[in-house]
């Protein structure tokens, strides 16, 4: 994924030091229930600079963070602004004589943290993890660390993919050697269980091959997910117009939906809740110690499958004491 952007990020110095570059969860005995819950009103909001090389339209350049926790487990609310919402991750729609896919993708946001500690992360945040000078051809790019005993762990919301399912993707990063995934070689590994989604084509990529089951409503509308799909016996059924996802979600499990989700586009923006348990019990997963302090970045993503993202500065999460 496209948390490789240290390579253009133009933050000027003086707008760096007019945001924050720390986010305090504070202690709450009730969880927050969603996003509009009061309870977030006990959390302090940091407004978190995102620039990178490509701008968003309609955005200030800031992600709104707040962060609670309770005994145990870690919630945060992030909003931004983004006046479209795109979803589309380029639906097929039938023109009367065949498919093409729409233009469009999805809106995203990701945080990486430490599992253990990355050499420079602190300081310079995804500059150490992505390799990805401008001169260099984006399929040469790697997103990894350097070593075997740094991890990292990684959180990616998607519009289109996880917010189905109301989680964000949860993964981890190591040394690069995965041969799968948008880059050519990659540190990026899944944690275990299932979730992803699948591509809804043909084997010749002509058109689609899956619908939504007829005798079944839509769970999530708007949304064609992998079990509520039929195979497409019979295309004369469709009419010029006529749209279905390309992408769909599959219900996750396991380690790999350790992060739920709640999200919500409204007033030219996101709105999304992300938490999880302070302590998951997975290797693949940081263990979150309210006593210690813990360094991350966060990038968002506008309608982009690609590296067209902004991120932070290097940031660090603090709990409050109790």
């Amino acid at each position: 994924m496209a948390l490789c952007i240290s390579s253009f990020l133009l933050i000027p110095h003086s707008l760096v030091k007019a945001h924050t570059l720390e986010v305090i969860a504070n202690y709450t005995k009730e969880p927050p229930g969603g996003l509009d819950d009061l309870v977030w009103k006990k959390s302090q909001a940091a407004q978190l600079l995102v620039e990178g090389r490509k701008k968003s339209a309609g955005s200030n350049g800031t992600v709104t963070t707040r962060a609670l926790y309770t005994d145990d487990s870690l919630y945060f609310l992030f909003k931004w602004k983004d006046p479209t919402r795109s979803i589309t991750k380029q639906s097929w729609q039938y023109d009367g004589q065949k498919w093409h896919h729409l233009k469009g993708n999805e809106d995203r946001i990701a945080l990486l943290f430490e599992i253990t500690r990355i050499n420079k992360f602190a300081t310079r945040g995804c500059a150490v993890t992505c390799h990805s000078p401008a001169d260099v051809p984006r399929d040469k790019w790697k997103f990894a660390t350097k070593t075997a005993a740094e991890k990292g762990d990684l959180w990616h919301w998607k519009s289109a993919r996880s917010a189905p399912y109301n989680y964000a993707d949860d993964a981890w990063l190591t040394l690069a050697g995965n041969p799968t995934g948008s880059y050519r070689e990659t540190g990026r590994r899944k944690d275990t269980g299932a979730g992803g989604d699948i591509k809804n084509q043909t084997v010749d990529g002509s058109k689609p091959i899956y619908m939504q089951n007829p005798n079944k409503k839509p769970s999530v509308p708007g949304f064609l997910l992998r079990e509520e799909a039929i195979e497409i016996t019979d295309h004369s059924i469709f009419k010029a117009g006529d749209i279905i996802p390309y992408r769909l979600p599959i219900r996750p499990s396991g380690s790999r939906f350790d992060v739920k989700a709640i999200s919500r586009h409204v007033d030219g923006g996101w709105m999304v809740m992300l938490y999880r348990k302070l302590n998951t019990g997975d290797d693949d997963d940081v263990v979150f110690n309210p006593i210690k302090n813990f360094s991350f970045a966060l990038a968002v993503f506008d309608n982009s499958g690609s590296d067209h993202s902004k991120a932070t500065e290097p940031m660090t999460l603090r709990f409050s004491r109790k």
